[in-house]
């Protein structure tokens, strides 16, 4: 496995890592909330709908659609430590690549299951950045106080996506034709699980906690 040494670079490729980092995370923060917004703003009365994915049955379908491709992309072309962290984020792509091709909206099961299966799957696999891909450090590389902290903080917003995951499975599975049905607990859960793939995604992106005067070197993709 190659490694780039950024000290013979022009620090193009660093400034890169983290702006695209950034950009994940605030895809992820921002997407509920601009579903949101959008559809009140464009369709007098919206209501909130039952999930994010609902949302491919509005106004705001193509925003749903290419922010998922957006999100996809980015994680395709994410580079890690070793050949797991490009696999992982490949298939996140091709998850992604599910959700958002595959509607809710559909009157063919089929279609919907598959939607379903990528949906969930996209969280796990996001969950695993959070709680196992973002944690490593390189061998040899003493922790930091900082780094500690942004480890903390990437196995609670990993724990956080896997619980809303596992919350949604009971709620569809038992509570779903309940007065629960309501106050729409798989939009919020959803909403809950990006905004913690997203904070993750923004303190890998060294927006906060960073580590000064440590140099981070990137690896290319075996």
């Amino acid at each position: 496995m190659a490694v780039r040494d950024t000290s013979r670079s022009d620090g193009r490729t660093l400034v890169s890592f983290l702006t695209l980092r950034r950009v994940v995370g605030a895809l992820g923060v921002l997407l509920p909330i601009v579903l949101v917004l959008g559809s009140n703003a464009l369709d007098p009365q919206p209501g909130l709908q039952e999930s994010i994915s609902d949302y491919y049955g509005t106004a705001m379908r193509d925003v749903f659609v290419g922010v998922l491709f957006a999100i996809g992309w980015f994680l395709f072309s994410y580079r890690g430590y070793d050949v797991r962290d490009d696999l992982a984020g490949d298939l996140a792509c091709l998850f992604a690549m599910g959700v958002a091709l595959f509607p809710t909206t559909s009157a063919d099961p089929a279609i919907r299951n598959v939607h379903f299966a990528s949906a969930a799957l996209l969280f796990l696999v996001l969950a695993y950045f959070s709680l196992y891909l973002f944690t490593k450090s390189r061998v040899g590389t003493p922790m930091t106080r900082e780094k500690r902290l942004r480890n903390r903080v990437y196995r609670i917003c990993g724990v956080l996506m896997l619980l809303c995951i596992a919350l949604i499975a009971v709620y569809k599975w038992g509570f779903e034709d309940t007065a629960l049905a309501h106050w729409k607990p798989v939009f919020w859960l959803e909403s809950i699980a990006l905004w913690a793939f997203g904070w993750s995604w923004f303190v890998k992106g060294e927006t906060v906690l960073t580590d000064d005067g440590v140099d981070w070197v990137p690896l290319n993709r075996i």
